[in-house]
């Protein structure tokens, strides 16, 4: 098969600890062609989607170290093929948040025709933190607002311990716990984070959420699904001084076998993810409940691997080659 990543520059990938480059190398193991290109890769030419793309396979049999430098060696040439997403037989998104509004746009049109991981249409339903909302009774209590006053009187009411999230970015970034203790400085970062100085049109909306105590001491659960179904799972807890569990924050990561409530919250939002074109994605939960829903270049398959003695990244792929088969191709047309 034709497979090809769409993601950020290689050079910015620790491929030991990244699931693109675990998959990518899988797909290069199982004998498929692999290729990349970068989201500016991909434009229209007489009507069909394009991309300038280069073939990245390599000889199978290295190990990670030196599969990725001879995957960044096959970036180094000259030469470029232009070529109809079309004519690919699966294409995985696995670019870094935010979302890409402009490539879901021009891949659209081709989303019945080649298989792309996760769908577009899923990404942009899924890729913001609000996507947890479609599960009201599995979530903690939770609020979104641009409005300083309302979002200070929420605090007020809930009378403890909050967490600010902004709706768009990843790996814990811009993620604080605020309190109603801290009256001097709580007005001013409500202020900075919905960038009250703006007119309140263009006042960025963020979410409140409960604070749930055990993260702290507990951390909390990330758990890949596939096809709405567990492959994998990780427990993560905060470094010291800190409560975000994301590793990017200098979380820490366990072993964990996933417990009764958890598959509950799996079965819960299986459906939906699966309608939504959402067949691979990390969900992440505290306290027995769902905190987010990571659909965008969704990660740990390295880690878990190492925590399990896994392979999680082969079901993936296993997945991609059945599910290929199912397909209809677009009419292949001349080129221009």
């Amino acid at each position: 098969m034709k497979i090809a990543y769409l993601m950020d520059p290689l050079e910015s990938i620790q491929p030991e600890n990244e699931t693109t480059s675990h998959l990518m190398y899988a797909c290069n193991e199982r004998g498929h062609a692999v290729y990349f290109l970068e989201p500016h890769d991909v434009y229209i030419r007489n009507g069909q989607v394009v991309a300038r793309m280069r073939n990245i396979t390599v000889k199978p049999g290295l190990d990670m170290a030196a599969y990725w430098q001879a995957v960044i060696r096959c970036t180094k040439q000259d030469h470029l093929i232009f070529e109809a997403i079309t004519q690919l037989d699966a294409l995985f998104l696995r670019s870094n948040p935010p979302l890409n509004y402009q490539i879901m746009e021009f891949l659209q049109t081709v989303n019945n025709h080649v298989f792309i991981l996760n769908s577009t249409t899923g990404q942009i339903l899924g890729n913001s933190k609000l996507y947890i909302l479609n599960f009201p009774e599995i979530i903690p209590e939770t609020h979104v607002s641009r409005d300083p006053s309302r979002l200070r009187k929420i605090i007020d009411d809930f009378g403890g311990a909050m967490v600010v999230k902004p709706l768009q970015r990843f790996g814990g970034e811009g993620v604080i716990k605020v309190s109603t203790r801290d009256r001097m400085n709580l007005n001013s970062l409500i202020h900075y984070y919905v960038r009250a100085y703006e007119s309140y049109a263009r006042r960025e909306p963020i979410m409140v959420q409960e604070y749930l105590k055990s993260v702290k001491q507990d951390g909390d659960i990330r758990i890949l699904l596939l096809n709405g179904e567990i492959i994998g799972a990780m427990r993560r807890k905060p470094k010291k001084g800190d409560f975000r569990t994301n590793v990017h924050a200098g979380g820490e990561v366990f072993a964990h076998r996933v417990t009764a409530r958890e598959r509950r919250i799996c079965q819960v939002i299986k459906d939906k993810l699966i309608a939504d074109g959402l067949y691979f994605v990390g969900i992440d939960i505290i306290a027995g409940k769902l905190v987010e829903v990571n659909c965008v270049s969704p990660g740990g398959i390295p880690r878990i691997n190492r925590l399990n003695n896994d392979r999680l990244e082969l079901k993936v792929i296993e997945f991609i080659e059945k599910k290929v088969s199912s397909i209809s191709p677009l009419p292949r047309r001349k080129r221009a």
